[in-house]
């Protein structure tokens, strides 16, 4: 995974947004359909031109504070493993809201590269209520399970908000040095929003070395503010076909974003 960055000037991973799963609210019964959906979705990544997918447990609202359910575990590892067979890009895992073990172990069990980390350090107050990080237990997993797997850590992460007054800059620093985050990421509020230009630049600038990925909200239209500051763009929602979070991945949207790198 560290060669990833390197291979691409600008990194495009697109996020495989998966239905609800077996044991959420909303589970529909099927899981032949749902991984044929997701697989479908990666492929359009692919087919525009992505550099990497994301695979999360989108659906399963409302989400766990910390450990996730086993039956959940079992259904992304089908997916993911659907996927790996697939599609040649790198892939990785989001387990939300917040079980980095779980996403350790699904890279483990389907050939994952990187996991995303909503708090890897520093606590937050969610709507899951409050959530502290764990980078010491997370990072002493990965060695055990997964090694080569990258981490992806937000900072000061999407629908939350840090407790006390912890600017950016500070929390930026703590999660890649303290933390050791193979990459950090800044988002805006919540999903399909996008970041706050004035936050990339802090974090850029109290991090110069570091890898630096917009987590929400990135298009066409506004990608190119951005390429300045970041590293690379975890994209989901603008690529959906019309624009929608629950239609499928549009390969000519994909493409579009590509070309606007």
């Amino acid at each position: 995974m560290k060669n990833l960055f390197a291979a691409h000037r600008k990194l495009l991973i697109g996020v495989v947004h998966l239905r609800p799963l077996p044991g959420s609210p909303r589970w529909g019964g099927d899981l032949k359909s749902l991984i044929d959906f997701a697989v479908n979705d990666a492929r359009a990544y692919e087919k525009g031109g992505a550099h990497a997918v994301f695979i999360e447990n989108f659906g399963d609202v409302p989400f766990a504070k910390s450990g996730v359910a086993p039956e959940t575990i079992a259904a992304m590892t089908a997916a993911g493993c659907a996927i790996r067979a697939v599609v040649k890009l790198p892939i990785g895992f989001n387990v939300l809201r917040n079980d980095a073990c779980a996403a350790l172990a699904l890279c483990a069990a389907c050939g994952g590269s990187f996991i995303r980390v909503n708090v890897h350090s520093g606590a937050m107050l969610t709507d899951q209520g409050l959530i502290e990080g764990d980078a010491y237990g997370t990072l002493r997993y990965r060695a055990r399970v997964a090694p080569s797997a990258q981490i992806f850590a937000d900072v000061l992460v999407k629908h939350a908000v840090p407790l006390g007054d912890w600017p950016i800059e500070e929390a930026a620093s703590d999660t890649l040095e303290r933390g050791l985050a193979d990459a950090l990421i800044v988002s805006g509020t919540g999903t399909g929003k996008a970041a706050n230009l004035s936050d990339v630049e802090r974090v850029r600038h109290a991090c110069p070395e570091a890898k630096i990925l917009l987590g929400s909200g990135v298009t066409t239209k506004n990608v190119r503010q951005f390429l300045p500051v970041a590293d690379g763009f975890i994209v989901g929602s603008s690529l959906k076909k019309d624009g929608k979070l629950t239609n499928p991945v549009d390969p000519k949207r994909v493409a579009a974003l590509v070309k606007a790198f």
